[in-house]
């Protein structure tokens, strides 16, 4: 998966959980998790795009980093939904799957960095 196709994963990532949100109930608990949910979700995209343009290796997986924590986020608000039967589970179970593959690319995606930090170290 390239550049490209990842930007717009995580955006429609983000475009998902704005839409789960708003199915959340009215209430107190409801606008809690809402609340913290949009921000990690729609945090996802953002982050990742700004790490394409990175300075170096080194900026680009730390900003892998922050993505990685936003998705699992996403991934623990989503739960708590769930858990908490706020809304069926069905409607959220396909998007916290995919708060899990996108936090499982992250972290191969950083280690494949961090690997080719270590051999262009190797060969100097």
């Amino acid at each position: 998966m390239d550049q490209a196709e990842l930007k717009k994963r995580t955006k429609q990532f983000g475009l998902r959980v704005v839409k789960v949100v708003d199915a959340l109930p009215n209430d107190s608990v409801g606008r809690a998790i809402g609340n913290q949910l949009v921000r990690s979700g729609t945090s996802v995209g953002a982050n990742y795009r700004a790490a394409c343009p990175g300075r170096s290796k080194a900026e680009f997986i730390a900003k892998l980093g922050i993505v990685n924590e936003e998705a699992d986020e996403s991934g623990y608000w989503m739960e708590l939904i769930i858990e908490g039967d706020l809304l069926p589970p069905d409607r959220v179970e396909r998007l916290l799957d995919e708060a899990n593959r996108i936090t499982a690319i992250m972290v191969a995606s950083g280690k494949s960095a961090q690997q080719s930090i270590i051999n262009e170290k190797q060969r100097k």
